[in-house]
């Protein structure tokens, strides 16, 4: 591996040796010489070896046992695929209220089981550490906050009902996962994400019910319903229920999708006349991007507002990004945009501005270096901070 590789990876691997070190003490290394007797292990490279019979354990292709030996029976399953995924993140932030450099993880991994060939069965596991302002919970778009706990973050089921609609059902499951967005930026800070619209064309959910229908022409729609879960229920009197619809069209250089969103808020109540009711908010969006044909960059914008039911003040807030491909052997990407959605009736605009570069170590293996800096507000310190990911796929 290059020494620039080497170096990319380092973060990562010093993360992953550091539990092995802390645990020395309690390896028995007569134990495991007793494992010496295996006969051979073969180790072989599929980035260089295009044969078909290697074993996909490994990520990339790369395969540790020759199994061509084995049956059916021997395998995970033949209906379930597993994907997953280890990021390890290097950072530090300036600014804010506090200042500081850290190290973060996340890791996780998606089960589908097919009972159909049409249907999925999807159950997502993770577990990640809290990071103040770089890591997962932060200011970077950085996996799930579970401190260091592993959860089920996602379990839902997706069946077709006839040839162009995908009905999917499920606990920890948001409303937009059946949406289609036009936006083909990929953000590096978190308030960047969905094209700055995470209000409707990233409506979560809870316990959801939502689908989509496929027109086939490169126009489609989609729909949802969610509820807290819990003894809430969903559409119950106990419930706070969300509503969420999407249409979006899409072509080979352009594409437009519209979102709305509407979510129940607290209960309130009123003296006069004697009662109570509930303050929904209303959340709107639009996304559009562009690639030109026989270029390397694609442009992407959205724009979302905000508007509580019992509230003179509405908000808003816009994100603008380009990504480029084939920049040396990665990507770059430059966003703007909003620092989450802005009263209308504020007196200054804040914005955030982020620089990332994606650089693909291995079919396995990548590496993304970014900058950012996010502008508060009166009185406290504009925020700066970098990041180095390092995302092992497999």
């Amino acid at each position: 591996m290059k020494l620039f590789q080497r170096l990319l990876v380092a973060p990562a691997a010093l993360g992953l040796l550091a539990p092995v070190v802390a645990n020395a003490n309690e390896v028995n290394l007569n134990e495991i010489a007793n494992y010496s007797d295996i006969e051979s292990i073969e180790f072989s490279n599929s980035f260089n070896n295009d044969e078909s019979n290697i074993n996909p354990l490994l990520a990339g292709g790369e395969g540790l046992v020759d199994d061509q030996d084995q049956g059916p029976e021997d395998s995970f399953s033949s209906t379930t695929t597993l994907d997953g995924s280890a990021s390890f993140l290097i950072g530090a932030a300036d600014g804010g209220t506090t200042e500081t450099v850290q190290s973060s993880y996340v890791w996780d991994i998606d089960l589908d089981t097919s009972f159909t060939g049409d249907d999925k069965l999807e159950v997502g596991i993770a577990a990640g550490n809290s990071g103040a302002e770089v890591g997962a919970g932060g200011a970077l778009d950085f996996g799930e906050a579970t401190a260091d706990a592993v959860k089920v973050i996602d379990l839902n089921y997706t069946f077709p009902v006839g040839d162009a609609m995908t009905v999917q059902v499920g606990d920890s499951l948001k409303i937009s996962k059946q949406f289609t967005s036009a936006c083909t930026y990929s953000s590096f800070v978190d308030v960047l994400g969905d094209c700055g619209d995470s209000g409707a064309h990233g409506v979560s959910g809870d316990v959801t019910l939502t689908s989509s229908y496929d027109f086939g022409n490169g126009f489609g729609v989609a729909a949802g319903v969610a509820g807290d879960g819990g003894s809430g229920g969903l559409l119950t009197k106990a419930s706070t229920d969300q509503i969420g619809a999407n249409a979006s069209y899409l072509t080979d250089t352009w594409g437009l999708s519209v979102a709305y969103a509407t979510s129940e808020g607290t209960k309130k109540y009123t003296t006069s006349p004697v009662g109570e009711y509930v303050e929904d908010t209303t959340y709107w969006g639009v996304h559009a991007s562009y690639t030109p044909e026989s270029t390397n960059f694609s442009l992407s914008a959205g724009y979302g507002t905000v508007n509580p039911e019992d509230s003179n003040t509405d908000s808003s807030q816009w994100m603008f990004g380009v990504a480029i491909d084939e920049v040396g052997p990665g990507s770059v990407g430059l966003g703007i945009g909003t620092n989450g959605a802005q009263s209308d009736t504020a007196a200054d605009e804040l914005l955030v501005y982020e620089v990332h570069y994606t650089y693909p170590i291995n079919d396995g293996m990548e590496a993304q270096f970014g900058v950012y800096q996010i502008e508060k507000a009166t009185g406290t310190d504009d925020e700066t901070g970098v990041a180095l990911v390092t995302t092992f796929s497999f």
